[in-house]
């Protein structure tokens, strides 16, 4: 079983930056995918970054690409997202998942989640 804890949320200005954790623990993660979604009300939980635990290849969805940065640390078993020049669309409840194997941007697809945290963007 995997375990994923957020943390990093907070409420910030438009254009400004947060950097969110992801702490995985209860296995080795090496042929898996770490993404990051974001869900806000009303909305679909819609992906935002990807990155594979063994290669370190990375994945991001058109609205945050060279905003957001994903990253992993395999010493400490943890994924990050950057993100930069925040925008009040940006405001959601992040949440990390994994899932086994390919690559995937659909949600129903990862099997493993975190409690999220969430980001506020004001003007």
């Amino acid at each position: 079983q995997v375990q994923l804890v957020e943390s990093g949320g907070g409420s910030v200005q438009t254009g400004g930056s947060l950097r969110l954790s992801c702490a995985a623990s209860g296995r080795t993660f090496n042929n898996y995918v770490m993404g990051w979604f974001r869900q806000a009300p009303g909305k679909e939980r819609e992906f935002v970054a990807a990155i594979f635990w063994n290669s370190g290849r990375t994945y991001y969805a058109d609205s945050v690409q060279g905003r957001f940065t994903i990253s992993r640390d395999n010493a400490k078993n943890t994924v990050f997202l950057q993100l930069n020049t925040l925008q009040p669309e940006d405001a959601a409840v992040y949440y990390c998942a994994s899932r086994y194997g390919r690559y995937s941007r659909q949600y129903s697809e990862y099997h493993s989640w975190g409690q999220g945290t969430q980001v506020t963007v004001s003007s």
